[in-house]
């Protein structure tokens, strides 16, 4: 689009104001603030808001961004493999929807602390067999939302291969925050 063009949200002169945008935007006369009730994807452009007090004017120009929030985020699984006494795990967390998306991973207990840590949709972790469960959690997350889900481990074996299906709810399971 064309930077140059721009709506009036508001104009203000002499105590009077004419808002444009009376069902998706309210004044706020007592601090000069706009409160913006409704946004769509078709409303991301420039704006003007304009302030006449007698000989004097303020236009200030608004860009607005409108953002999708975060959609519930699915692990996959990319790799499981028993080497060594460890178990070695690459997930890979996703959100279908949202803007801007970022992703976090954590432990979901104490017991496996800093075992889960890292950012970004992929995660390369290993875990001693000794620990029989391993749950961690990703978050997805934008300015406007964020959403976790929680990965359970319960037991890592050479039968599994290289390969694991999140939908095999006897080996792992995924709860939606």
């Amino acid at each position: 689009e064309d930077p140059q063009r721009k709506l009036v949200l508001l104009k203000y002169a002499d105590g009077n104001y004419t808002n444009y945008m009376e069902n998706r935007m309210r004044f706020h006369k007592s601090d000069f603030s706009l409160e913006i009730l409704n946004t769509s994807r078709q409303d991301q452009q420039f704006y003007e808001y304009i302030v006449n007090k007698g000989p004097e004017e303020k236009v200030w120009q608004i860009q607005l961004e409108v953002y999708e929030p975060v959609s519930d985020p699915s692990i996959h699984v990319l790799s499981w493999a028993l080497a060594n006494g460890s178990c070695t795990v690459t997930l890979n967390c996703t959100a279908a929807r949202g803007d801007n998306v970022l992703y976090s991973w954590d432990s979901w207990d104490t017991s496996t602390s800093g075992l889960c840590s890292g950012s970004g949709s992929l995660l390369h972790f290993s875990y001693p067999l000794q620990n029989t469960s391993v749950s961690c959690t990703c978050t997805a997350s934008n300015s406007i939302s964020s959403r976790v889900v929680i990965f359970n481990s319960s037991e890592c074996s050479y039968e599994q291969g290289g390969k694991f299906p999140v939908a095999d709810s006897a080996l792992s399971s995924l709860l939606v925050l």
